[in-house]
């Protein structure tokens, strides 16, 4: 599935997209609030600025993926793979990332302690 595909699907009331295949897809200041992408690769995907609020993305593969400004509010990512990931400047609050992975590689906000997330280093 393509970034268009995704975003056409969306705005027509569709939000269940489990295991789809989202890698190095560009969805750069997407608006895709409560949208649930469980288990979904979107490895070395372009989040950017993304609107994600309230998403499920549990278990889904995030690694080297761009979600630099993204709002990731009350987002859903149990168990997901963030290795390598860029984070910075996103925002994870009251997002669940119990046993998240990441390296040493993933970039995260100055300050922001994956350990009290119960995030886990791979």
């Amino acid at each position: 599935m393509d970034a268009e595909e995704l975003t056409r699907r969306y705005n027509a009331g569709e939000r269940y997209f489990p295991a789809t295949d989202l890698s190095k897809t560009k969805l750069i200041g997407a608006y895709l609030p409560g949208i649930n992408l469980w288990g979904a690769d979107l490895s070395r995907a372009n989040l950017a600025k993304a609107k994600l609020w309230g998403a499920d993305l549990s278990r889904a593969n995030l690694a080297k993926a761009n979600l630099t400004r993204a709002n990731l509010s009350g987002v859903k990512l149990q168990e997901a793979n963030l290795r390598g990931a860029k984070l910075n400047l996103s925002k994870l609050y009251g997002a669940d990332l119990t046993g998240a992975c990441y390296d040493d590689s993933t970039s995260f906000s100055q300050g922001f302690d994956p350990i009290s997330r119960n995030m886990k280093k791979l």
